[in-house]
This record gives structure tokens, C-alpha cells and sequence, in this order.
């Protein structure tokens, strides 16, 4: 592993072990240096800013992730990182709740577009998606995720994928008969 690789875990492991105290808001770069015993120009010739570093957090981890999948379940995607973001709930709890630029939902939602459009696609039986429609799903799917997060006593990620799956299968059906009925009146 280069220096490079070596440096950037440190100061995740670092940031992950702070968040289990507290807020991300509340942890300053000085604090993420201070534990893992490093300096500030180190810090920032690797990330512009703590919420680079969170995003760089979630890049790995999901890589690792999506190196996994096979093609045979196009849900799989979707339990490994629900399955994920489970066992690692407290850093994703606090991750998830800041908003804005560079906040990491606005990083997932990068990653879950591409995933929530394949799934669509299947569902809608490879019609082309408005982007509407992978946009609505996938907006929904990043809040259920963060809320599900959130909660204190969270259903497991099986279950809630469950729930997920059956809402999206349901509505896609509903979304197949809209579009029908509309190629329907066009060409009447």
C-alpha cells in the first residue's frame, strides 16, 4: 500500500473514531490530525475539507462493495449497501445528517442513480426511463435510506429492502400503465 493510501486511512480511522463522540459539524480538522498524530498540511494535501474525506470514506468502502456484485441480481447493489451502511450505522447516522454541498447524500445519490436507472429499466421491461421517474426513485430511496438510518431501533436491512422492492415493483407497474395509456392516446 503506498504512503499515499496509508496516510488517507489514517486520517479515515481517525474521523470514524471521532464521529462515534461526536457530530461531524462538530469535529474540526485540528481534532482529525490530533488523533491520528499527523499535521494539517498533511490533512489537506489529501482532502480539501472534512466532508471530502467522509466522501472518500464512502468511495472505498463502496468499492469494495460494488467489486462484489454479479449481474444475476440486479438487488444485490442494494443489500450490500444497506447490509453496509447497517453494520456501520453510527458513522453513516452522522454522515448522513449533513446537507448540502459535498455532504455525503449528495455523493450517494451520484452512486444510486446509475443503480436505481438499471433497476427501473428491468422493472419497466428495458423501455427507455424519463429521468423524472429514476430521479423520483431515487430521491425517495436516499431518504427512506437516511431515515431508516436515523431511526432508533432501525428495521434490519433484509426487512427494509423488502419494503423498498415493494413500492418500487408496485409503483413501476403503475408507471408501465401510464405509459401505455399515453401511447394509447397518442396515437388515437
Amino acid at each position: 500500500m503506498s504512503d499515499s493510501n496509508l496516510t488517507k486511512r489514517a486520517l479515515a480511522r481517525a474521523l470514524k473514531e471521532l464521529m462515534q463522540e461526536a457530530p461531524l459539524e462538530k469535529i474540526n480538522i485540528g481534532q482529525i490530525c490530533d488523533k491520528c498524530e499527523m499535521n494539517r498540511k498533511s490533512f489537506y494535501y489529501h482532502f480539501k475539507d472534512k466532508y471530502d474525506l467522509v466522501n472518500w470514506i464512502f468511495d472505498m468502502e463502496f468499492s469494495t462493495l460494488s467489486l462484489k456484485q454479479t449481474n444475476n441480481n440486479r438487488w444485490e447493489p442494494w443489500e450490500e449497501i444497506l447490509n453496509y451502511f447497517y453494520e456501520n450505522r453510527a458513522f453513516y447516522r452522522n454522515a448522513l445528517q449533513v446537507k448540502g454541498q459535498n455532504s455525503l447524500s449528495e455523493h450517494f445519490r451520484e452512486y444510486a442513480y446509475p443503480i436505481m436507472r438499471q433497476r427501473l429499466e428491468l422493472l419497466l421491461r428495458e423501455q427507455e426511463v424519463p429521468d423524472f421517474y429514476i430521479n423520483f426513485f431515487t430521491d425517495g430511496l436516499i431518504c427512506s435510506v437516511e431515515r431508516w438510518l436515523l431511526e432508533k431501533d432501525s428495521i434490519p436491512p433484509e426487512r427494509f429492502l423488502e419494503m423498498v422492492k415493494v413500492v418500487t415493483q408496485h409503483l413501476a407497474v403503475s408507471i408501465i400503465h401510464e405509459m401505455k395509456a399515453e401511447e394509447q392516446q397518442e396515437q388515437a
